[in-house]
């Protein structure tokens, strides 16, 4: 699994899957919406219009476990 680390305070730990480009995570989660309010087709050709990768597509519309998270 992908990690970013966190070091708050000289303590570090691990952040699974933290985004850090702001614009592209905003397309991400357009993405997801479009799936939820219309269909998977129309979500996996807005991202790819948007230049998302495949590998991401895939992760965040079919296992929405594993999509990132801004939680800390």
């Amino acid at each position: 699994m992908t990690q970013d680390t966190f070091d708050p305070d000289g303590e570090q730990f691990a952040v699974p899957y933290l985004r850090s480009d702001e614009q592209r995570k905003d397309i991400v989660d357009l993405g997801i919406a479009l799936q939820q309010r219309s269909n998977t087709m129309s979500a996996v050709e807005y991202l790819r219009s948007q230049g998302i990768g495949h590998d991401v597509i895939e992760r965040v519309l079919t296992e929405p476990g594993r999509r990132r998270s801004w939680v800390l």
